[in-house]
């Protein structure tokens, strides 16, 4: 083995331990910081806040990866909304924490972090809220009139604050993590845009408008009487 594929081999092996790390910081934050039952079916927790550093530092499709996860785990132990709860806390955290990554990573300085915040929170709304007229009368037994009654009272409201905090503690909180995985060695010095980042990140934007036009579809059907569900 040349010298060059043990430094990859220890890189990527650093990679995914600090990787590991943050995702057991997240799941702590999920089971252990949450406001549960806003509107009745609602919660808030910060484990986007900790995903969305960990998408900063490896990339939009490790944060992605991350959320999935986390999301697994917390459907396993303390979720009692099942593979329906799973669907929607992973729609939530891998649309803010893909989107802020994806723009943040194309020039890491503070205003493309800012602005990646700002479009991971629209973004996350808008799949929120169509994913909530799907699911949420399927989960709570109510007429879709129902569900956009809801819109503007609670869904946006929540949304957007959970979105915004999220995003001013990331803001808050990214450098001192960034320092502490430095300086115990666990990411490089300076993190670099390669080839390989810029690849994935168009994969995770094509993978985004997809999802987003199939979910309009679906809105589209479900609305004109077509889709039944």
């Amino acid at each position: 083995m040349t010298n060059t594929n043990k430094k990859n081999g220890r890189g990527n092996l650093t990679m995914l331990v600090s990787m590991a790390m943050l995702t057991a910081i997240a799941v702590a934050a999920d089971i252990f910081i949450r406001l549960p039952n806003i509107g009745g079916f609602l919660t808030y927790e910060p484990k986007d806040v900790i995903l969305t550093v960990g998408g900063f530092i490896f990339g939009p499709l490790a944060g992605i990866v991350m959320s999935f996860i986390v999301c697994l785990i917390e459907m396993v132990t303390i979720s009692t909304t099942g593979f329906i709860g799973l669907l929607m806390n992973f729609l939530s955290s891998a649309v803010f924490v893909g989107v802020s990554a994806v723009i943040y990573q194309r020039r890491k300085m503070l205003s493309r972090a800012i602005i990646g915040l700002i479009s991971g929170t629209f973004s996350m709304l808008v799949i929120m809220l169509l994913w909530n007229y799907i699911m949420t009368p399927i989960f709570m037994h109510v007429p879709r009139e129902e569900v956009l009654k809801m819109f503007l009272p609670l869904l946006i409201p929540f949304n957007l604050i959970k979105a915004s905090l999220n995003s001013a503690l990331t803001l808050f909180l990214y450098k001192g993590v960034v320092t502490a995985l430095r300086k115990s060695k666990l990411i490089p010095e300076r993190e670099a845009n390669d080839s390989a980042n810029k690849k994935s990140n168009t994969v995770l934007i094509v993978c985004v408008s997809a999802l987003l036009a199939v979910t309009l579809a679906l809105v589209l059907l479900i609305f004109a009487g077509v889709l039944k569900i």
